[in-house]
Formats: structure tokens, C-alpha cells, sequence
């Protein structure tokens, strides 16, 4: 035990800890978090009050009944969003990270956050489960992972619902990230179809669908109507992180 103790002790020195969002060092090597204690505490929470169905900012001085403009376009199929933290410094450096950067060991500190976030009541002997959004087969191959199936399976198991890719995508289309509203709307429609296996379970259940970031709603939109037509009762989608129209930089 002891030599085990040593050997461990050495490869901390010869591979010291460096906190993902920041790149300070942390002592105590590979056994320490990967995101440091100051950073999860400097994690952007957006402002109350907030929209009760799409969790954006509201602004004071406005009566609750105001109907906001982020979500008045969206379907009933789509009956709330809402995510952990702003898509601002450090959250945008862990979702960049997880994302494009390889870091799938972000997702349990990740999902374990969305897990956090209040959802709306079930009405009594409803069930959830737990879907994530697709993404194409040719990123699953150049990432290594869905990022979102890896959240989603977090939430789902700090939660103790069921994981169900119920969803697939019949289409590519490009990246959102430099595309107006609109764009987005039309570059996601008809994308998403569900999957035949999942459709006993889907039918009648109450989904909270996972993604990483929430933007325009484009993107759970397209997922909530096709979910809704193969029977689901309701879709609330959670993500790590919501963009928001005032705060800029650039967007992973």
C-alpha cells in the first residue's frame, strides 16, 4: 500500500492538475476536480425574476402575465426550458471544452448541475424520461462522443429516470453557431425523427430533453415537435448553459 501511495504521489508531480476553466494549477494531481473551487463559484447564474416556461431573465418592473418574447414563438409541444448556468466565463470555457476539446469527464460535474434545476411538477402517476438531443453520425466520429447523450445520461442517473435516445437525425445541416434566428429555425426543420424502438416508451411520457446550450429554441423545437407527434405529453428541455442576447462573445 505504501509503494502504492508513493507511485501515486510521483505521478502528481509528473502530471500536476491544471483547472480546466481557468488553467490554474491544483494541487494534488490527478486526484483532484478538474475544475477548480473559485471557478465553480464564479458559474453565471442568470437574474430573477425569470419566465416561468423559458427560465429568460424577465427584467423587474414587469407584470409575471407579460408574455415573453424569447419563447411566445415556440409550440405548446415545447412547455419549458430550463438550464443550469449564463453561456458566459467559465461556463462557455467547459462547454467549449466537453464539446470540441475532448473533455468528456465534464459531463458528470455538468449534468449533475442540470440535475439541480427545478422542473415543473408531474401530474400524479406521470413518468419522465430522459432524451438527448441527437447530433450527426460524422461529429459522433470526429468527437468520440454526442455530448449530449453523455449530459443526459448524468441528469438521468443523479435523477434516477430513464435514459431513452428516443430521437435520431435524418439529416446533417450545418453548424448554428454564426446563423441568424431564422436560419437556425430552417436549418433544423425536419431533422429529427423518432426512433420506432422507443415509441412505447415515448408515448404519453413527460421528457426533459438534454443539450448542451440553449440559443434561439431552434434546435428543441424541431426535437419537441417530433416527440410530441409520436405521442409524448410534454418536453422540458434542460441545458448546462443559455445563451443570452446581451451578452456577447463568441458562442461555442
Amino acid at each position: 500500500m505504501k509503494a502504492a501511495g508513493s507511485a501515486g504521489s510521483f505521478l502528481d508531480l509528473l502530471l500536476p492538475s491544471g483547472c480546466l476553466a481557468c488553467g490554474t494549477w491544483i494541487p494534488g494531481g490527478i486526484h483532484v476536480p478538474i475544475v477548480c473551487g473559485r471557478c465553480r463559484s464564479l458559474l453565471p447564474v442568470a437574474p430573477w425574476p425569470r419566465c416561468p416556461r423559458c427560465d429568460h431573465p424577465r427584467g423587474t418592473g414587469r407584470p409575471a402575465e407579460t408574455t415573453c418574447r424569447m419563447c411566445r414563438d415556440w409550440p405548446d409541444s415545447l412547455a419549458y426550458a430550463r438550464h443550469a448556468y449564463l453561456l458566459a466565463p467559465p461556463a462557455d470555457t467547459l462547454v467549449h471544452a466537453l464539446k470540441y476539446e475532448g473533455w468528456k469527464e465534464l459531463s458528470p460535474l455538468m449534468g449533475q448541475a442540470m440535475a439541480r434545476v427545478a422542473l415543473p411538477p408531474l401530474p400524479p402517476g406521470a413518468s419522465r424520461v430522459v432524451v438527448p438531443v441527437p447530433t450527426t453520425a460524422a461529429r459522433t466520429r470526429r468527437r468520440g462522443y454526442n455530448q449530449a447523450l453523455l449530459l443526459a445520461r448524468s441528469v438521468a442517473d443523479s435523477l434516477g429516470l430513464e435514459l431513452l435516445e428516443g430521437l435520431r437525425r435524418e439529416r446533417g445541416g450545418s453548424t448554428q453557431v454564426a446563423l441568424h434566428p431564422s436560419e437556425r429555425r430552417a436549418n433544423v426543420k425536419g431533422v429529427f425523427a423518432a426512433q420506432a424502438e422507443a415509441l412505447c416508451r415515448l408515448r404519453g411520457a413527460h421528457v426533459l430533453l438534454v443539450d448542451d446550450v440553449l440559443t434561439t429554441g431552434a434546435t428543441a423545437v424541431a426535437a419537441a415537435t417530433e416527440l410530441t407527434a409520436a405521442g409524448v405529453s410534454e418536453v422540458t428541455l434542460v441545458t448546462y448553459a443559455r445563451a443570452l442576447p446581451f451578452l456577447r462573445g463568441p458562442r461555442p
